[in-house]
């Protein structure tokens, strides 16, 4: 009976020691929370825009907010774009997927990677739809590089907008 409760007791402190080590899963994310201000360039061509990164549902998901626009030019209309992404942790505690949707109709599902200044958010192989990539590089405390990039097979990609942001909030 000793052994059982002493078992039982060494169980429920590795349990709680384990998972209170854990950090937030949004440890990684601290330098990209904010609102952001950028312009850039790329197909659609010169533009602007702002972007958002803010913890929701008890820090549960994190939303992304984006609005950009880009003025008509001689065969173009001014294009204006809106979306919405909300990146989530999967069953091991990472934030590591990611759903968006536009005011295009897309919706894209996202694996994310991080590395040393960067958090990547790298579409689905879906057949026939192009791979998507979209990486944040922090330049320094208060202005991030965006760039959106696309792939046919997934290996070789294109950057179809890149632009640099700067911290509003």
């Amino acid at each position: 009976m000793k052994t059982k409760i002493v078992l039982t007791a060494v169980l429920f402190a590795l349990t709680i020691t384990c998972f209170g080590q854990q950090g937030s899963p949004w440890d990684k994310w601290s330098w990209l929370m904010g609102e952001w201000v950028g312009e850039g360039s790329g197909l659609p061509g010169q533009g602007g825009g702002t972007f958002s990164f803010k913890p929701n549902l008890d820090k549960k998901i994190v939303v992304r907010k984006s609005h950009s626009e880009y003025p008509a030019t001689g065969n173009k209309p001014k294009v204006i774009h809106d979306d919405l992404m909300i990146v989530y942790s999967d069953f091991t505690g990472n934030a590591n997927k990611a759903i968006y949707f536009d005011n295009e109709g897309h919706t894209i599902s996202y694996a994310i990677t991080y590395a040393d200044k960067s958090i990547v958010f790298t579409s689905q192989k879906v057949p026939n739809v192009p791979v998507f990539r979209l990486t944040y590089t922090l330049l320094n405390d208060d202005v991030v590089n965006v760039k959106f990039e696309m792939s046919q097979d997934g290996e070789k990609f294109i950057t179809y907008i890149e632009g640099k942001s700067k911290r509003a909030k």
